[in-house]
């Protein structure tokens, strides 16, 4: 899959930034030494830990060359590391370990998460959001139209790159590894201006991938056409000519 495009993803940042505040927000600890946000891509998350912990060391770590380079260059005062979080070594131990919207791009979460826990201090925290694009009628209808014969040759195998699991699983795992685990759910009801919106919105996240893999622009473009043909059918335009995009995603927090 080709590199993340930082300002596309920023486009949306309020939408893809509030996770993270509302995740923050329901973390107790005081004073943490070492926060390690995984997957930060720009930094809009890792800026909001600075700000409520702003006596901490922060750092941010993600795979993606653009997107460090966007952190670093709106955000030169903190630490920016550019790596694969699944097999990252960092120097000591993290106080909380914080994740938006970033293992569904991981594989193998069962390991995943033991790796995070070796990763925290004994008293340490492990915070994560994950979108549950899959459950949502866009994810389904992508998925769809992916299928079809027009894409399944070059498109088969493009949903294997998410990798999403339900609370039960998460719940599981982590109540076997931590002290204490909390799991829950929020529909985010996003309004935007159009259909699309929406498109553009997942134009570089849950789109991305089947995008990478068709080679030509006339593909891609029709592609996109198929998907925006759902997305007007699924999604009503409101009264005030808005269109409301409620967006799935499962959080917990666990501590050792």
């Amino acid at each position: 899959m080709m590199d993340w495009n930082p300002e596309h993803y920023l486009q949306f940042r309020s939408e893809r930034t509030q996770p993270s505040i509302d995740l923050i927000s329901r973390i107790e600890f005081d004073n943490p030494s070492l926060i390690l946000d995984i997957g930060c891509g720009p930094g809009n998350s890792t800026r909001v830990l600075a700000e409520r912990w702003p006596q901490s060391h922060v750092i941010g770590l993600d795979n993606s060359e653009t997107m460090i380079e966007k952190a670093k260059n709106d955000y030169p005062e903190m630490e920016w590391i550019l790596a694969e979080a699944a097999t990252y070594e960092p120097e000591r131990k993290a106080d909380i370990l914080f994740s938006n919207a970033a293992i569904q791009w991981m594989d193998h979460h069962d390991t995943l998460l033991q790796k995070f826990y070796h990763l925290l201090s004994d008293n340490g925290l492990l915070a994560v959001q994950v979108p549950l694009f899959r459950d949502m009628p866009l994810g389904k209808c992508i998925d769809r139209i992916a299928r079809d014969t027009r894409w399944k040759y070059q498109l088969e195998d493009v949903s294997t790159l998410l990798t999403i699991h339900n609370y039960s699983f998460y719940y599981d795992i982590l109540s076997s590894l931590f002290n204490s685990t909390e799991v829950w759910e929020t529909h985010y009801m996003h309004v935007l201006d159009s259909h699309l919106s929406i498109l553009e919105m997942i134009r570089s996240t849950g789109l991305k991938p089947y995008l990478s893999r068709l080679a030509d622009d006339i593909p891609k473009k029709k592609f996109e056409q198929e998907v925006l043909k759902s997305i007007e059918e699924d999604y009503p335009i409101q009264k005030n000519g808005k269109v409301i995009f409620p967006f799935h995603r499962l959080f917990f927090i666990a501590r050792k």
